[in-house]
C-alpha cells in the first residue's frame, strides 16, 4: 500500500499540484502538509478508496505531523475537491503538466518528436506497469509454465518469443519455479535485447553495462557462450551474480568502466557485444515514475555524451564482422537515433542492419510505451544492430 502511494502520487503529481493550487488559498510553506495533499488526492481521484476514510485519515495524519492548525486547511481542501472534482479536472485539460503530469520542457520534447502519437505516449507512461516474466526455456518451454501458473489459478497471457504477463501482479515468491531459476522478470520489450544479438553456442560475448543482468541471463539461456558481464557498479554487478546463480548460468563479472577500455580488455575481439547504455529512462517512467521528476533537460545532453564515449571504446573490441546491438530505455531521439547516426559518421566501417522489432507499437527501431490490453504491452526501448565490415 505504501508502495502503491508513492508510485500512484508521483505518476500524477502534476495533476495533483495543480488542484492544490487551485484549492488552497495561498501557497503551502509547509512542503510536509503539501505532500499529505498531494497523497490523499490521488487516492480521491484515481482509487477506490472511501472518500471519507481519505479525507478522516489525511487530516489525523497532519495531526501526527505535528502541524494541527492545518488540519482545517487540509479537510477544507480535500471537501471542495469532491464537492468540485469535475468541474475541477476539466479546467486542467488546457494545462499540459497537470494534463500529461510530466515537466514542460518534457512534454514539448515528445510532441516535437512524435506528433499526433504523443498523447497516447505520455498517457501509456503513467499506466501500472504489468509484471512481465520470461521463461527460461532451458529449463521449462513455456506453455508447460503457464499450465502451472493456471494450475494455482494465476491467470497469465503469452507475449512474444519466451514472455508471460501475469494478469494480476504478485510478489515473485508466490510465482512457481521462480526461486528454483524456472522464469525471471523481464519487461516484453527488454526480452528482444538478447534474441536480436543472435548467438550461437561458442561465441564471445560481452554484455557492457550489464546490471542487473536481465539480458547477460537471457543471452546465457539462448546458447553455450564465452560470455563476460561489465559492468561500472560493484555492488550492481553482484546483483547479476545472483541472478546467474539462480538460474544456473554462468558468465565472467568485470566491474569496469566500458568507456575506459584499457582497463577491463583482454585484447581478444568479441563476436557478439549488447550496449545497454545508460540514459534517461524515459521510456520506463511507468516503472520508476520519480524520473520524470528527477531528470533535467541538461541530463539528456549528459547522457548523449556518454553513450557516445561508450560506443567509442566498445567499437575496437568487436571483430569484424561481429555485432554491436545499441540498446536504450529511451524515447528521446538524441539518443537513440541520432546517437547511431551520428556513429554511423564517425565510424566507415560500420553498417546498421536491417531490423524488425515484432510490435505495433515500432516506429523502426524505437519501440513506444503500450498501455494494458496491447498486442504488446512493453515498456519503451530502442534497439539498433550494428556490424563491423
Amino acid at each position: 500500500m505504501v508502495r502503491e502511494l508513492s508510485y500512484g502520487t508521483l505518476r500524477f503529481l502534476g495533476e495533483l499540484r495543480a488542484i492544490v493550487r487551485l484549492l488552497a488559498e495561498r501557497p503551502l510553506a509547509d512542503a510536509n502538509v503539501e505532500a499529505l495533499l498531494w497523497v490523499a488526492l490521488y487516492q480521491l481521484a484515481h482509487t477506490t478508496a472511501p472518500p471519507h476514510a481519505v479525507v478522516d485519515c489525511a487530516v489525523r495524519a497532519t495531526g501526527r505531523l505535528r502541524r494541527s492548525s492545518a488540519r482545517g486547511l487540509v479537510n477544507a481542501v480535500l471537501r471542495q475537491f469532491l464537492r468540485r472534482r469535475e468541474a475541477l479536472l476539466a479546467s486542467l485539460a488546457h494545462d499540459p503538466e497537470a494534463r500529461f503530469s510530466y515537466p514542460p520542457w518534457w512534454i514539448e520534447r515528445i510532441e516535437a518528436q512524435y506528433g499526433e502519437r504523443s498523447a497516447a505516449i505520455l498517457d501509456a507512461g503513467n499506466t501500472r506497469p504489468p509484471l512481465t516474466l520470461r521463461v527460461n526455456e532451458q529449463r521449462v518451454e513455456r506453455d508447460e509454465y503457464v499450465s502451472k501458473l493456471a494450475a494455482l489459478g494465476i491467470a497469465a497471457t503469452a507475449v512474444g518469443d519466451s514472455g508471460v504477463v501475469i494478469d494480476k501482479p504478485r510478489p515473485v515468491s508466490e510465482l512457481p519455479g521462480f526461486a528454483d531459476g524456472l522464469v525471471s522478470v523481464q519487461d516484453a520489450g527488454a526480452q528482444l535485447a538478447a534474441p536480436l544479438l543472435e548467438v550461437r553456442d561458442g561465441m564471445r560475448v560481452l554484455d557492457a553495462c550489464a546490471a542487473p543482468g536481465g539480458k547477460t541471463t537471457h543471452l546465457a539461456e539462448l546458447a553455450a557462450l564465452d560470455l563476460t558481464a561489465l559492468d561500472i557498479d560493484g555492488d550492481r554487478l553482484a546483483r547479476v551474480g545472483e541472478n546467474l546463480a539462480r538460474l544456473k548460468l554462468e558468465a565472467q563479472l568485470v566491474a569496469a568502466d566500458a568507456a575506459e577500455r584499457d582497463r577491463w580488455w583482454d585484447g581478444k575481439p568479441y563476436d557478439r557485444i549488447l550496449a545497454d547504455v545508460p540514459c534517461s529512462s524515459s521510456g520506463v517512467v511507468r516503472r520508476h515514475p520519480d524520473v520524470k521528476w528527477l531528470r533535467r533537460e541538461s541530463d539528456i545532453a549528459a547522457f548523449a555524451e556518454q553513450q557516445s564515449r561508450l560506443l567509442n571504446a566498445l567499437w575496437p573490441t568487436l571483430a569484424q564482422g561481429g555485432v554491436l546491438l545499441y540498446a536504450s530505455c529511451s524515447v528521446f531521439r538524441s539518443e537513440n537515433e541520432e546517437q547511431v547516426e551520428a556513429f554511423l559518421a564517425r565510424h566507415d566501417d560500420a553498417v546498421a542492419m536491417s531490423m524488425r522489432l515484432p510490435s505495433a507499437a515500432a516506429l523502426g527501431g524505437q519501440l513506444l510505451p503500450s498501455a494494458r490490453g496491447a498486442e504488446h504491452n512493453h515498456d519503451g526501448f530502442f534497439y539498433a544492430r550494428l556490424t563491423k565490415k
